[in-house]
């Protein structure tokens, strides 16, 4: 039953992402100083969200799948599927966020401690996936993954409070600060609306990966039943 009510979840979340862009692009003011290229803040914010998301899950699952020897299989497959989506919106955080600094910052790259740890939190998820392609499938496997994936959690705060740690070059949060919200009612609108839509599309491609990956794991079980045969 819960699956038939999630078979509508990605048409729900490709509807959202459309209005938000649709909000983004046609809606919400431009900017003053920025101009146009600051509209490319309504991905930009939303997607560096669920990268947080899908990675604090991957983080999660994983000290089940250190905790629990009896089901680690389930928590495995929710590991590897968050890591897989975090790891496309973290590609996307890296690809907008250049776009937007070579219109500002005049330089599609700067070595700013926000960046780097980004970067860094890239490189860690990316190997977590090519350490899991290139192993046997089983629970040493799942147990060592899930060590990447708590080691990775580990820069997540790093990446977040880079920008107050650190002087920095990327700007500080305009939203989740101490004195409230810093822009106005329709912008924070377009946030708000974005930051619904992209949770959405993460949670549907999360489902659909997890479906892909408990297939998968059926079709191993029955090529092992069928190789003890």
């Amino acid at each position: 039953m819960m699956r038939r009510s999630l078979s509508g979840l990605p048409l729900v979340a490709v509807a959202l992402v459309a209005v938000a862009l649709g909000l983004a692009f046609f809606y919400a003011p431009t900017e003053a100083v920025q101009g146009d290229v600051q509209r490319l803040f309504y991905i930009h914010a939303p997607t560096a969200w669920v990268m947080y998301l899908a990675f604090i899950i991957v983080a999660a699952a994983s000290v089940m799948v250190l905790a629990r020897r009896d089901d680690w299989e389930r928590w495995d497959r929710i590991a590897v599927a968050a890591a897989e989506v975090g790891l496309l919106f973290i590609s996307l955080v890296l690809a907008v966020g250049p776009i937007w600094g070579h219109r500002v910052w005049g330089t599609w790259w700067v070595w700013d401690a926000r960046l780097t740890s980004t970067l860094i939190l890239w490189v860690v998820y990316a190997g977590y996936l090519i350490f899991r392609a290139t192993s046997a499938p089983g629970e040493r496997r799942a147990r060592l993954s899930a060590v990447i994936g708590l080691v990775g959690a580990l820069d997540i705060p790093v990446v977040h409070f880079a920008v107050y740690w650190w002087r920095t070059q990327h700007p500080v949060p305009t939203v989740l600060r101490t004195g409230g919200p810093e822009l106005p009612g329709n912008m924070l609108l377009t946030l708000l609306v974005s930051l619904a839509a992209f949770t959405v599309l993460f949670g549907a491609l999360l489902v659909m990966r997890l479906r892909i990956e408990e297939a998968r794991q059926r079709v191993d079980q029955l090529a092992e039943s069928v190789n003890a045969a």
